[in-house]
């Protein structure tokens, strides 16, 4: 069996490249990180270290073109803020629809490149990292249990029945995703989670303030805090 992780460098993700890696073994695991005209390109630089700590080598693709016309505030040609809130806050403004930072069908695009990707490789399964808090009130409808139903269906049929889909955290929280990353010693220090675009973690946006209630639950520090408050 071999497995390829849709790997941005992020706790998720890097979660589940360690979980794959314990299941099949460094050599059967591939590695895809996507650029996609995101302001935090910093996570692809920290994604390279991790696969260079877990001795896998990545695959790295361009999808910018596809959110040229987007006004997500996560992208670099968006003149819309960040917001410096948690996403509970967030979703109190929305009417029920996404959060300003949910990149349109972004898990679906990825998904199915990855389906490709993993084919040309020999793959047999696509793990990625979404979770139950991120579905939580649609603040991305692409993280939920329903999507990945679907996702998973499609993917299935699509390759001739021969490529699964593992989302092992989609009804789990953060916290729970911490918990199983700690157990396998994940290097959380070289993950980049902030959506800011800076050399240090703002602190402020929502997926900085889940990043540390995650380990706050699990009753330890952040060790890319540390590492940061250092810097």
């Amino acid at each position: 069996m071999k497995a390829l992780v849709l790997f941005s460098g992020g706790v998720d993700s890097t979660t589940c490249l360690a979980m794959a890696i314990e299941k099949y073994g460094a050599e059967n695991v591939v590695p895809l990180s996507v650029y996609y005209g995101q302001r935090h390109t910093i996570e692809l630089k920290m994604a390279g270290k991790i696969a260079e700590r877990y001795g896998v080598t990545p695959i790295e693709i361009d999808l910018k073109e596809m959110f040229k016309n987007s006004s997500c505030s996560l992208l670099e040609g968006s003149n819309e803020s960040i917001p410096e809130e948690s996403y509970d806050e967030q979703l109190k403004n929305t009417g029920g629809k996404p959060v300003s930072t949910y990149v349109p069908f972004r898990n679906g695009l990825f998904l199915a490149a990855a389906a490709s990707v993993a084919l040309s490789n020999g793959c047999d399964v696509i793990y990625y990292g979404a979770h139950r808090d991120d579905a939580a009130g649609s603040a991305y409808p692409d993280c939920s249990e329903e999507f990945n139903e679907a996702m998973s269906r499609a993917i299935y049929l699509g390759s001739g029945n021969a490529l699964s889909v593992k989302a092992p955290f989609v009804d789990k929280t953060k916290a729970d995703v911490v918990k199983i990353g700690l157990s396998l010693g994940v290097p959380y220090e070289l993950t980049w989670s902030c959506y800011e675009g800076g050399d240090k973690p703002c602190g402020k946006c929502g997926t900085c303030i889940d990043r540390r209630r995650a380990f706050e639950l699990n009753g330890v520090c952040d060790p890319a805090e540390k590492m940061y408050s250092e810097v």
